[in-house]
């Protein structure tokens, strides 16, 4: 499975939005509405499905769905 489907999958599940919901530019708080709690619950989500983790300053630093896919794409690659 794709790195962003796994992603989407995980949004899906925290934050109980529909995949086809989630566009790539999407900004995590203003778009999405992610706050800090559904943050962790996403970073523990896509460690579980993907073996890698997010650190806390690449978390603090990622302000877009696409942000997240483009870290763990070159973490898992």
């Amino acid at each position: 499975m794709a790195v962003e489907d796994t992603v989407k999958e995980v949004f899906q599940t925290v934050l109980d939005v529909k995949p086809e919901e989630i566009k790539p530019e999407d900004k995590l708080e203003d778009s999405l509405g992610v706050d800090s709690t559904e943050m962790v619950e996403i970073s523990v989500g896509l460690k579980r499905a993907l073996k890698v983790a997010l650190t806390d300053n690449e978390l603090k630093k990622t302000h877009t769905f696409n942000e997240i896919v483009e870290i763990l794409k070159s973490k898992v690659a």
